[in-house]
């Protein structure tokens, strides 16, 4: 049987659990966090979301080229 694994940490700047298996900025948006905020939790998201598979246009993020 498989399991789903999502890991959570409280955040204070937004008074719930956010998920940590996304990046900073995923983050940050789904939670509507203003520009400049200091994250309280900065440092402990993911480098490359787990949980999505394409990265949504209004995130402008761009992706590395594999070759």
């Amino acid at each position: 049987m498989g399991g789903f694994d999502v890991h959570f940490e409280p955040c204070a700047a937004v008074g719930e659990m956010v998920i940590t298996d996304q990046t900073q900025l995923e983050c940050a948006h789904e939670h509507e966090c203003p520009p400049g905020r200091q994250c309280p939790l900065d440092g402990d998201f993911a480098e490359v979301s787990g949980l999505v598979e394409e990265i949504p246009p209004e995130l402008h993020v761009q992706v590395p080229l594999h070759h």
